[in-house]
């Protein structure tokens, strides 16, 4: 989609979002449950995965291009996995040296340090997906070690980011809604919506009279409720904020950091391949990044349809948050198989990951609602919070379908 698309909402309002993303690993993208899954567990938020060996066939008309490079036998292990896993154990090095440097009290602002803290998380990302992706072309005891180690790391981390840039979009929407027309209550008439024909006349100048007045007075308890809201929402995530920033500093600062960051040295000037991949040519590699590529375009054609959504069923949300993973496994693989990541999936990546990001906030909303003792005002402004987001989680599916390069594999045979 060039430039932009326009989404209907629920509330008939046009939210724009961006087609291309931000850049690689810019935005937070590391969720809350990435916080050192077992072994067999997600590398990247704590999901369950798929087998490695289960891939899917082929998906035909919505599959992707397989896999392939130029030359039959240019992507082996040691000619690609091993120099990929080497650099990216190099850059955790520089930003975990950067990270120390910055994090000294001279650092005004902590801008330093949280530009590290995303390089090295990015880099741990990387090496966690790809020790998962191609597990079968390594020692399988080390990866699978170091893979649940780095997903620790990174889940640790990224919490603090991941609570601040939570409070940010949340106050920022309640500001926006206090005044904005107010999106529709669950189960409810959206206020100032048409109605039926038959009513016209002076049955609809009566209803529109008090739809006006309900109107303004739900602006007015909105506007009231929502500063308490969002001193509510600034003590409890930046509570929780804190707590993570204590955590992150107690991690780095533990014999468990220290043995990850040892491997991860040794990484950088030796890769533990399996037994015999020595040698094997071009499938010890190409197989895995295409079963990972199969088993993304399987979890979006089993993503549930439009019809059958209901805004607030937050259990709809779990297989949009697997494809999100999936998508993430697949790109790491484009990257150590074809050097870049796949360009023509930036903008479903980026919807994925504002679907992500609204899911969060609306439960976070949800979940200051029920603070007990709340003046009703404040529960009323987080209610209509809690909308919004849901209504932002629709409309980022709404742009992923849009943006999803193989329109075939939308719908499951």
């Amino acid at each position: 989609m060039p430039g932009g698309a326009g989404v209907r909402r629920p509330d008939h309002q046009t939210t724009t979002r961006p087609t291309a993303g931000p850049p690689a690993d810019g935005g937070p993208e590391d969720g809350l449950a990435e916080s050192g899954p077992p072994s067999g567990r997600s590398p990247e938020s704590g999901g369950t995965l798929p087998d490695a060996s289960g891939g899917l066939p082929g998906t035909g008309a919505g599959a992707a291009a397989p896999l392939r490079p130029d030359g039959p036998d240019g992507v082996t292990a040691e000619a690609v996995l091993a120099p990929y896993l080497r650099g990216q154990a190099a850059d955790f090095l520089r930003s975990l040296r950067l990270h120390r440097e910055h994090s000294a009290p001279s650092d005004a602002g902590g801008q330093g340090a949280e530009a590290a803290s995303r390089a090295l998380r990015r880099s741990a990302r990387r090496i966690s997906g790809s020790l998962h992706t191609f597990r079968s072309a390594l020692d399988p005891v080390w990866a699978d070690h170091l893979r649940t180690e780095l997903a620790w790391l990174s889940g640790t981390l990224a919490r603090e980011h991941a609570y601040a840039g939570r409070l940010t979009r949340l106050v920022d929407a309640l500001h926006q809604l206090s005044g904005a027309a107010l999106p529709a209550a669950r189960g409810t008439e959206p206020t100032g919506s048409t109605r039926p024909a038959g009513s016209a006349g002076s049955a609809g100048s009566a209803g529109r009279a008090p739809g006006a007045s309900s109107e303004a007075q739900g602006r007015a308890v909105l506007g009231v409720g929502a500063a308490r809201a969002g001193a509510l929402l600034e003590r409890q995530l930046t509570l929780a904020r804190t707590r993570a920033h204590s955590a992150a500093l107690q991690a780095l600062g533990s014999s468990r950091f220290h043995a990850v960051a040892d491997a991860v040295a040794l990484l950088a000037s030796e890769v533990p391949l399996a037994p015999g991949t020595t040698g094997r040519g071009t499938e010890a590699l190409l197989e895995p990044a295409e079963r990972a590529e199969q088993r993304l375009i399987g979890a979006v054609a089993a993503l549930p349809p439009d019809e059958s959504a209901e805004p607030y069923n937050e259990a709809q949300d779990a297989p949009w948050h697997q494809a999100r993973l999936l998508l993430r496994l697949h790109r790491y693989a484009h990257e150590v198989v074809l050097g870049a990541a796949d360009p023509v999936l930036t903008g479903a990546g980026h919807a994925l990951d504002l679907h992500r990001d609204a899911a969060e906030a609306a439960g976070a909303a949800a979940a200051a609602a029920r603070t007990p003792r709340i003046a009703p005002a404040t529960a009323y402004a987080l209610g209509v919070l809690h909308a919004d987001q849901r209504h932002e989680v629709e409309a980022a599916r709404a742009v992923f379908r849009e943006t999803w390069p193989y329109a075939a594999a939308m719908t499951a045979p």
